[in-house]
């Protein structure tokens, strides 16, 4: 398999990467952090003013059309910069409702293309079992009627709309795109600092023209799960580059870190990680782009090297900086609470275990 990105998206990645080291630097970062706004709006629009918001969307609501490959670039460089902005929670469910939504809820991802507004998907459970929603969805005339619990939903008070997975009375999944005051939401704390919220679904009645079309369920978690494989991805990235050249300018005993052998086997140990991750991350978002069978499976994997290995790699890191490791004002923390967040939304390594023995049973 050929791994190097074509024209498109190695312009897409030039454009991202450029801008995001103007605008994302630790500074502003810290700043952000400071503020307690739920994320950096101004840095949401300068995206949108660039075209990035709207790269993945089709033409006729003011994208470029382009596919997975391109959205995994984005949110790479989203995640190697640690940009406070609500990328992933929209660009993944965008993608869902441009290709399965109708009518005005589609026509609103215009919005979300001028950096105007934000829209979320509500994916995770409190089971960590990835066989499906246990919410429910029952129909009632014109209407569903919606139970359940949704955890984890990131940015889900600042959202026009949530998509919310719901299993019907045929046995199917269904994917609802509803407003967030039709749900009792109660906030998160996250690793990140990013907003994260608790949907209860009590008795929430909502329309059947809100129900997306067929395949949705299937989209919404392919680019999920896709689009939280590329963000750790950027981030380890960005960590090995951290501690490289930490261990090169370090010294103990006299001697640079880097000229010690344990030092350059454990820093060989987290690039073999990286690369590893790279690899199942890129093979299974081709195979999402391209509509294969088994797009599912090798995601599957990328997702289990991101929650294992990908992981493991951030310990090291901040191993080899010794007590700097540990400091939540050095880059390199920042870097690991994503890691270690988004590896949580992916559902942990032993549950991604389960879902591939299950696809490949």
């Amino acid at each position: 398999m050929d791994f190097d990105l074509d024209e498109d998206a190695q312009e897409l990645q030039k454009l991202a990467a450029g801008l995001l080291d103007r605008e994302a630097s630790t500074t502003r970062l810290e700043a952000h952090e400071r503020s307690g706004a739920p994320y950096d709006d101004a840095l949401w629009k300068t995206l949108a003013g660039a075209g990035l918001l709207g790269a993945c969307l089709p033409e006729d609501l003011g994208g470029a059309g382009l596919g997975a490959v391109e959205l995994a670039v984005l949110l790479r460089e989203i995640g190697a910069h640690a940009a406070p902005v609500p990328a992933y929670a929209s660009l993944t469910a965008a993608v869902t409702l441009a290709r399965h939504g109708t009518g005005d809820l589609r026509a609103g991802l215009s919005a979300l293309a001028g950096g105007e507004s934000v829209i979320t998907a509500a994916v995770r459970e409190p089971d960590a079992d990835l066989s499906g929603p246990a919410t429910t969805a029952t129909r009632d005339g014109d209407a569903y009627v919606i139970e359940g619990v949704k955890t984890f939903v990131p940015y889900a008070e600042q959202a026009a709309r949530i998509l919310v997975p719901a299993r019907t009375e045929d046995g199917e999944v269904g994917v609802f795109a509803l407003e967030p005051g039709q749900a009792g939401l109660t906030p998160h704390p996250a690793s990140t600092h990013e907003p994260m919220s608790r949907l209860r679904l009590d008795g929430v009645r909502t329309g059947a023209d809100t129900l997306l079309g067929a395949g949705a369920y299937e989209t919404l978690t392919g680019f999920a799960t896709a689009g939280a494989v590329a963000t750790i991805s950027g981030a380890l990235d960005a960590a090995l580059r951290i501690t490289t050249e930490h261990v090169k300018t370090r010294e103990q005993f006299g001697r640079p870190l880097a000229e010690f052998q344990a030092v350059t086997m454990e820093v060989g140990d987290v690039y073999i990680a990286k690369r590893a991750l790279d690899v199942a991350m890129w093979a299974g978002v081709w195979r999402l782009a391209e509509g294969q069978d088994d797009a599912a499976e090798v995601l599957g994997v990328a997702a289990w090297a991101a929650c294992d290995g990908a992981l493991k790699a951030l310990y090291i890191c901040q191993h080899l900086h010794g007590g700097l490791g540990l400091d939540v004002t050095y880059p390199l923390h920042r870097h690991f609470a994503w890691v270690k967040h988004y590896a949580h939304l992916l559902g942990g390594a032993e549950a991604q275990l389960d879902a591939i023995g299950a696809l490949v049973a």
